[in-house]
């Protein structure tokens, strides 16, 4: 694969304002319209995924915490828990709408369900409870002891008691050390956010239509650019692109094993998933599996064993090493 050396930017962006078509002059808009990227519509499985599949419904997220699985399921709206060394059958706790992100905190899954308005809290023995969070929540984040949570209909992301808008479409929300970065999929851009300020600071375009994104250990920020078929790196404060990596395949799942220091990316053009290490200045690939149908979530765990999300509901796949 032709590979791309690390780009340095020096020209960052300061954006005051959630500018779409009533903006013109937003230096990060390109286009008249904004359409955020989505997952590629994945063909029939030409070859069958490795590892085993646990059949499920079709999956929303995926997210390891403690010793289970956590799996958002869009219908009936439900996060199934199974514990990781069986995958058996799981505990099922009932939702009020479908997720949008499952952040794994401490001993729980916190699922933001945006339809409702709540955050709803799943602890791993299956008890949960729910807050109130207007303005559609799509994702959550800790800083310093604080929770930050995007509320991507307010156009605003709130931290603590706090609510720091001037953000068109806060999508993710990510701890990076101190402060935090914010992913805005229309815009295809990524910002620095002072958990403490009062808007967004530095702003960056990435790629043509970005949309997810983590943190590893060194603090970089890794982002697919599921359009343009990239794979992007940012340090945060100051915020630069440090990386642009060919990744065709519309990438979208993606997740960090930091024992490994294995970044994992699904392709949904081609029901693959794929690991890069990522301890040195560039990804460099270090396994490449195919996997169920429509791959639109991943997750790593302690063990490096790895959990695909079918989200056409053809089930989990559980890859060993």
């Amino acid at each position: 694969m032709r590979r791309l050396a690390a780009v340095l930017l020096t020209g960052v962006v300061l954006v005051s304002g959630c500018s779409t078509e009533e903006n013109p002059s937003d230096p990060l808009q390109l286009a008249a319209t904004l359409e955020p990227a989505t997952p590629a519509s994945s063909p029939a499985p030409s070859t069958a995924p490795t590892g085993s599949v646990v059949p499920s419904g079709a999956v929303d997220d995926v997210a390891v915490v403690g010793d289970r699985l956590a799996v958002a399921l869009a219908d009936p709206p439900s996060v199934a828990l199974y514990a990781l060394a069986e995958m058996g059958a799981p505990k099922s706790v009932p939702l009020p709408g479908r997720v949008a992100r499952l952040v794994a905190v401490d001993d729980a899954v916190e699922a933001a369900v945006p339809s409702a308005g709540v955050v709803v809290t799943v602890k791993t023995d299956g008890s949960s409870s729910s807050r109130a969070v207007d303005g559609g929540p799509v994702d959550l984040a800790t800083v310093n002891g604080k929770t930050l949570v995007a509320q991507r209909d307010a156009r605003q992301v709130r931290s603590g008691d706090r609510e720091i808008g001037g953000i068109s479409s806060p999508d993710r929300v990510l701890a990076v050390g101190r402060a935090a970065v914010v992913l805005d999929r229309p815009r295809s851009a990524v910002f620095d956010l002072d958990p403490d300020g009062e808007g967004p600071g530095a702003g960056l375009r990435a790629g043509e239509g970005a949309t997810n994104a983590v943190v590893d250990r060194f603090d970089r920020v890794w982002v697919v650019d599921t359009r343009g078929g990239e794979l992007l790196a940012f340090s945060a404060k100051p915020l630069i692109m440090r990386l642009r990596y060919p990744l065709p395949g519309a990438p979208y799942g993606l997740a960090y094993d930091a024992g490994r220091d294995l970044l994992w990316t699904t392709l949904t053009e081609r029901n693959e998933v794929v690991a890069y290490d990522v301890s040195g200045g560039e990804p460099v690939e270090k396994r490449r599996v195919p996997t169920v149908r429509q791959p639109n979530s991943v997750a790593a765990d302690a063990q490096g064993r790895v959990y695909v999300g079918s989200g056409s509901g053809e089930g989990v796949q559980v890859i060993t090493s």
